[in-house]
């Protein structure tokens, strides 16, 4: 006898969301009580942003979403529960910035989701 598979990841979404122009497609992959951590050269790894819920999620895609950039989904691999991909994206006066980002789904929804950011100084 075979074990059920939980729901599908899926990565048409994240492309959609991460490739679109605001927030909610993104906010709607993750988990009402999801976590996410984001580590950079503000917030480095001893201190890094965390946010807990989709509320605050929210809040930070909101912003980021806010601003004149553009966003690429470059790799995306899927492993079970777990997700990596790497994402690129560009500021008009050329400005570009990469994450790295690990996540861990329950049901399909992203409930951890750690993010490496570095950016053109």
């Amino acid at each position: 006898m075979g074990t059920a598979a939980g729901p599908a990841f899926d990565t048409e979404a994240l492309r959609r969301g991460i490739e679109g122009h605001s927030a909610a497609d993104l906010l709607s992959l993750y988990a009402d009580d999801a976590e996410l951590r984001v580590v950079d050269h503000n917030t480095q790894p001893s201190h890094p942003m965390v946010k807990h819920g989709r509320d605050e999620i929210a809040g930070m895609l909101n912003d980021v979403y806010s601003r004149d950039m553009t966003h690429k989904l470059e790799r995306c691999v899927v492993q079970g529960d777990q997700v990596a991909f790497t994402e690129s994206c560009q500021y008009p006066d050329g400005v570009k910035v990469l994450a790295s980002s690990m996540v861990s789904l329950r049901d399909g929804k992203i409930v951890e989701h750690t993010l490496l950011q570095a950016w053109d100084e």
